[in-house]
């Protein structure tokens, strides 16, 4: 097994360090062994870190983490858009898991981003994934699809942080961090966004 991270600190540098690696072409993923991953994980399950991505199929979050069977916690839904659901299952993988780090990461070209900015009548259930797109959208004021969806990711984790008692006290006592991001489906990498209580520019290259 891979070490285990001792801090937020420390967890989220794996989980850049693991995408740079799947960036670079050099990803140390296939080179485990899975017969002893499936034999290690069979009875329990140690995750360092949870994400909260959208269910887009080129966002393949183990492989672009570089992180195999019993490492990443994923909760996934067109728009990655928390529900009580959701929240839920993160405050599992917080609270009974102990994962050090929740990131929310949205992504370029976001099909459900864009469907919610055009609002056209949709089949079936479709348009329910609209409603926790709607305030980015008019946060932001146009039709910037990459725009909102970096406020869409901010906003949820304003969201998670607030309404989730078991996240917000993890995060106050330093033992979690809930960390906005987003993945390029163009050249592979995650970039961190600056979180709103910073100053710093949102949008730098994961490292």
């Amino acid at each position: 097994m891979r070490q285990e991270p001792a801090t937020p600190d420390e967890a989220l540098a794996f989980v850049l360090e693991g995408n740079r690696r799947f960036v670079d072409g050099r990803p140390t993923l296939y080179q485990q062994d899975l017969d002893l991953l499936h034999a290690q994980t069979a009875d329990s399950q140690h995750p360092f870190v949870a994400i909260l991505a959208c269910a887009d199929s080129r966002v393949p979050v183990g492989l672009v983490l570089d992180e195999n069977i019993g490492r990443v916690f994923v909760t996934r839904i067109a728009g990655n858009t928390e529900t009580t659901e959701v929240i839920a299952s993160l405050e599992y993988a917080v609270a009974m898991l102990g994962v050090k780090v929740i990131m929310v990461m949205g992504h370029t070209n976001c099909g459900a981003i864009s469907a919610a900015i055009r609002n056209a009548p949709v089949p079936g259930q479709i348009s329910a994934l609209f409603a926790g797109i709607l305030p980015a959208i008019h946060d932001v004021g146009d039709h910037d699809v990459d725009a909102v969806t970096r406020e869409h990711v901010l906003n949820q984790v304003d969201t998670l942080t607030h309404a989730s008692t078991v996240v917000a006290e993890r995060v106050r006592d330093r033992t979690l961090k809930v960390v906005p991001a987003i993945y390029d489906v163009a050249t592979g990498v995650v970039a961190l966004l600056a979180p709103r209580a910073e100053n710093s520019a949102p949008g730098a290259r994961a490292s």
